[in-house]
């Protein structure tokens, strides 16, 4: 009895001092990260952290952290952020984001995002490049407003990027934002009418990409991992009357030029064209023209008001059969 009290406080002590080790090693790590990123020219600062957790978690609080790249103008700043992982690996990380608003700044404004229990988990695999093997986004209801109003809000959000076991470069990548509703700015840009549906009835994607190298430690610091196949199995969007419905399967090539297929079907396409115009999307010099086109495409699907059509791209021009369409825009991640 005596050697398994003894074995016990040995484990103890042998515990306790992997934490403090660990715990000190991902608070000095992080600090290290932020003073790279100045060196880099980035605007990045911490007013203070603090360790918690002990025994069976890593947690170290960030407070008001605040990102800012000079590069792409995108800059971020909240009141604390929570960094938490098990003891036994630290790289299964949890962010945890506060509770209040959230800032993030870009060349097209400033916006603010309130979200109810927002967590990030990420799931990094053992070895120097810190591999992603999966990584998830989860909220409650979430608000992302701007100063001239409300720009969208959702009852809800689920994002996830899972490695492949058998090919690290392949993600599967879904999305799923229940009760999506477009705020104030968008709903007056549109001048969407006030009898129409707040919400969304759905709003869900599920693809798998294929990237030329897995995301790892040097995705944020280096260029950014680039697609080279995609397979779209669905994305999906439905509001009121009408529903936007695509697949597709295509390959990248290194310059961003997408070749493969496109299947897209719209209900109620009259309407989506009138929203585009409206939004100051499609010009009214070229309604016409957009319109003849698909009615022609809905003439092709059988019924007037719907489209359900194949698009080929290839050489870089998107092509309806044989008739060409237009230029395919380059894919391309910055």
């Amino acid at each position: 009895m005596r050697r398994l009290v003894w074995l016990g406080v040995v484990f103890a002590v042998l515990w306790s001092g992997w934490w403090f080790f660990a715990a000190s090693g991902l608070q000095s790590g992080l600090t290290r990260w932020f003073e790279d990123r100045r060196s880099d020219g980035w605007q990045a600062e911490i007013a203070d952290t603090a360790l918690s957790g002990f025994p069976l978690k890593l947690d170290v609080t960030l407070e008001r952290p605040m990102l800012a790249d000079p590069e792409t103008g995108v800059a971020f700043e909240a009141s604390t952020v929570m960094i938490s992982a098990p003891t036994y690996w630290p790289g299964y990380v949890s962010l945890f984001f506060p509770q209040d608003e959230m800032l993030f700044a870009s060349p097209s404004g400033r916006s603010t995002l309130t979200a109810d229990t927002a967590v990030a988990n990420l799931r990094l695999h053992p070895g120097a490049t810190l591999e992603v093997e999966e990584l998830a986004l989860t909220s409650g209801p979430w608000r992302l407003d701007t100063p001239g109003g409300s720009l969208m809000s959702a009852q809800g959000l689920s994002v996830g990027m899972l490695q492949d076991v058998e090919n690290a470069n392949r993600y599967a990548v879904t999305l799923d934002a229940p009760s999506f509703q477009p705020g104030s700015v968008p709903r007056a840009a549109l001048r969407i009418p006030t009898d129409w549906p707040i919400a969304f009835d759905s709003l869900t994607m599920d693809m798998t990409v294929t990237f030329d190298r897995p995301f790892d430690r040097s995705t944020l610091e280096t260029q950014r991992p680039q697609p080279r196949r995609i397979d779209l199995s669905l994305a999906q969007a439905a509001w009121g009357t009408l529903l936007l419905r695509g697949a597709a399967d295509l390959d990248v090539s290194a310059t961003g030029a997408m070749t493969g297929e496109i299947s897209l079907q719209a209900k109620n396409w009259q309407e989506m064209l009138v929203l585009a115009e409206t939004a100051g999307i499609l010009p009214p010099a070229l309604k016409p023209q957009a319109e003849n086109i698909l009615q022609a495409l809905a003439r092709g699907s059988g019924n007037p008001n719907s489209i359900d059509v194949t698009l080929s791209l290839r050489d870089g021009t998107i092509f309806l059969g044989f008739i060409p369409l237009g230029q395919a825009p380059l894919l391309i991640l910055r």
